[in-house]
């Protein structure tokens, strides 16, 4: 089974990334149940605006398309700006559009059974409105969505440290990544069993 981690830090590599910092309990755990696991920070590659799959010269989206198409899992991990998820997961989900009219050899949709889920941090409010916009969208694009796919973390409200910063509520975002991947791993086996089928006419 795969898995693939899209990271939509507003920091270009090698920046130390928060986000990246709490993905990385949801990937322990996932490569703890065998699955192998790639990570793209998305702020890396130059993606053009647009909604297709590819949007011609220069466009590095068609090798994120390609790893999404090869995954079984799909993790989502964003920062909170301005309540909100970062303009480069916004831009992600544009360019996914795209999935909703691809199909596979059995004329569904290429994300049917696939799962997704989302992290989130930041240091103020918002994360679960940012859960929402992600899975609601990824929802849309066709990946399953099982419950409680998401862990996240914020300080609460007001400015303050960030998550590499504190060793506030660790251990509950820590113990909800785990269950998150739990579920991602236990939704995705069933999907491969008992595959959603194409949409009827």
């Amino acid at each position: 089974m795969r898995a693939l981690v899209l990271n939509c830090t507003l920091k270009a590599s090698p920046a130390r990334s928060n986000t990246d910092s709490l993905a990385d309990v949801v990937v322990d755990a996932l490569e703890k149940q065998d699955v192998q696991v790639s990570r793209i920070r998305l702020a890396d590659l130059d993606i053009k605006p647009g909604v297709t799959s590819d949007e011609g010269t220069g466009d590095e989206w068609p090798g994120v398309h390609e790893q999404l198409l090869a995954s079984d899992i799909l993790v989502v991990a964003t920062p909170t700006w301005v309540g909100r998820p970062s303009s480069i997961a916004q831009r992600m989900l544009e360019r996914m559009d795209a999935m909703i009219s691809e199909t596979d050899d059995q004329d569904r949709p290429v994300a049917y059974n696939k799962v997704a889920g989302v992290v989130v941090t930041g240091n103020e409010d918002g994360a679960h409105h940012v859960i929402s916009e992600l899975a609601g969208g990824l929802g849309d694009i066709g990946y399953t969505i099982p419950g409680q796919a998401w862990t996240y973390w914020n300080k609460g409200p007001g400015p303050g440290p960030s998550y590499d910063e504190t060793g506030y509520g660790h251990d509950w975002s820590a113990k909800t990544g785990r269950a998150m991947a739990s579920n991602l791993v236990a939704v995705a086996k069933a999907l491969q069993a008992s595959p959603v089928p194409a949409p009827p006419d």
